[in-house]
């Protein structure tokens, strides 16, 4: 009789709690979380280096992150120097073989990168000492060699005659020269004949002008302890000479087309077409459309639930993947780029879906359920990131560079979930200029061009350079 109550109890419990539980509805989301991120100490370095610290002993570990703030450097016809004197740095030191070096990082089990903008070490606590001393030698005292600089030279000669070969690479250098015109800083691009023009002693000059400390950041997040990293960096980084700045112009955008055009590039070995539509953008981070922007663009060609994808991809088949990217830059000057890598025969037709996807996010009201998800998506992979020192790193150094407000992470959250549909269609409007648009295409001629004739865009051809 026992046995037989408890049975019924428990099949009673089983199907109250079946009863209860709908399967078919979307559990509901709880409130957004509060991001609280260490605000780092700060000092400065009699050298003018810049110190952002903050001490983290949740594990035995430390993260240092260099950045030179600086602004880009136009290379003229000697494009190609800043790439070759990138690939030398991080090779060694004066004091040390590239070889010991190698060696002596990977036995304490630490990571030390370096190159003409920035640096990043990370190590455990306890050898955090050595880590920091080789860190520093690498920037102050780089091997820098004829004979290093010959290969680093060949290597790139030899993969720009492998980009001549390649559709993504050519349309990257001529969008961006189309774009911002070759002359721009972001317009200009290096060839084998400018890479020849760079001599070693180009190299060495550039080391000396732009490699010091007036305008350097360090980062520094960890298990160490303030006072004695504030000694550590002085005692190892001071030796670091002052030098005289260089002021670069800052960059300048430039105006999109009157009509939006297909700019086309003929690859005749090409089995597919590169599109790129684009258009020059003025975005900063500190704008307060750019929450706004961050979800427009997911909408558009964040990913796989992107328009892009789901009509290129899913729909038609014409594709791998189809994507977007909404640009943002310190200076006010990026592009919006959307496209697609298709088959040669359904090119036509896959530049005519791009720019009615485009049209339809300037049109229509974005679908909530959409911007719902695109919300979460950014939710989710920004409350993961926040657990990563050198994610936090780059975020205190964020602020200090795009000239953001303190609070500016900690309000990431709740900015991203402000975004409305309305938000995303004035966006839409502002950025995604479909009427001042560039089409570039680089494919097969033969193939491509009588149906590109088609779509109804004025055509302009161009070569790879």
């Amino acid at each position: 009789m026992k046995k037989f109550i408890l049975s019924f109890v428990l099949l009673f419990f089983c199907l109250g709690i079946h009863a209860q539980l709908d399967r078919s509805i979307m559990p509901k989301g709880g409130p957004t979380p509060k991001i609280k991120l260490d605000k780092p100490k700060e000092f400065k370095l009699k050298n003018g280096i810049k110190v952002l610290f903050v001490e983290n002993n949740k594990l035995p570990r430390v993260n240092y992150l260099v950045r030179f703030d600086r602004k880009p450097i136009f290379e003229g016809e000697k494009a190609g120097v800043i790439s070759l004197l990138s690939s030398m740095l991080g090779n060694g030191t004066t004091s040390i073989s590239k070889d010991d070096f190698n060696e002596e990082v990977d036995f304490l089990g630490a990571s030390v990168n370096v190159g003409f903008g920035s640096a990043s070490a990370f190590t455990l606590t306890k050898n955090n000492v050595r880590v920091v001393e080789l860190l520093s030698d690498a920037l102050i005292n780089p091997l820098l060699t004829e004979e290093e600089f010959e290969k680093e030279k060949e290597k790139l000669i030899e993969s720009l005659k492998a980009d001549k070969k390649s559709i993504d690479a050519i349309s990257g250098r001529v969008s961006g020269a189309l774009s911002y015109g070759k002359d721009h800083v972001y317009g200009e691009f290096i060839t084998e004949e400018s890479v020849n023009r760079v001599t070693f002693d180009d190299v060495l000059e550039y080391h000396k002008n732009y490699s010091i400390p007036n305008n350097v950041y360090i980062v520094v997040i960890g298990d160490v302890n303030y006072k004695e990293t504030k000694k550590l960096l002085a005692n190892k980084f001071g030796s670091w000479a002052k030098g005289k700045v260089i002021e670069n112009p800052a960059p300048v955008l430039t105006d999109n087309v009157a009509l939006t055009e297909i700019n086309f590039v003929d690859l005749p070995t090409a089995t597919q077409s590169n599109i790129t539509v684009t258009n020059n953008v003025d975005l900063k981070m500190s704008d307060e459309d750019y929450f706004i922007a961050l979800m427009t663009n997911d909408i558009l060609g964040g990913g796989g639930s992107g328009y892009l994808f789901k009509n290129l991809r899913e729909d038609k088949g014409y594709t791998y993947g189809a994507y977007s990217s909404l640009g943002s830059s310190r200076y006010g000057v990026s592009r919006f780029t959307a496209g697609a890598k298709v088959r040669n025969m359904v090119t036509d037709s896959a530049v005519s879906e791009i720019i009615k996807e485009i049209s339809r996010i300037r049109l229509e009201k974005v679908d909530p359920e959409l911007l719902k998800n695109a919300k979460a998506k950014y939710v989710g992979s920004f409350i993961r990131r926040s657990e990563s020192p050198q994610t936090i790193a780059g975020y205190a150094l964020n602020i200090k560079l795009n000239n953001l407000p303190e609070d500016f992470y900690e309000n990431y959250l709740e900015n991203i979930n402000s975004v409305s549909e309305a938000d995303v269609k004035r966006v839409a409007n502002k950025y995604l200029k479909i009427g001042n648009s560039r089409i570039v295409v680089v494919g097969k001629g033969s193939d491509v061009v009588a149906n590109l004739e088609e779509v109804g865009f004025p055509i302009k051809y161009f070569d790879e350079y």
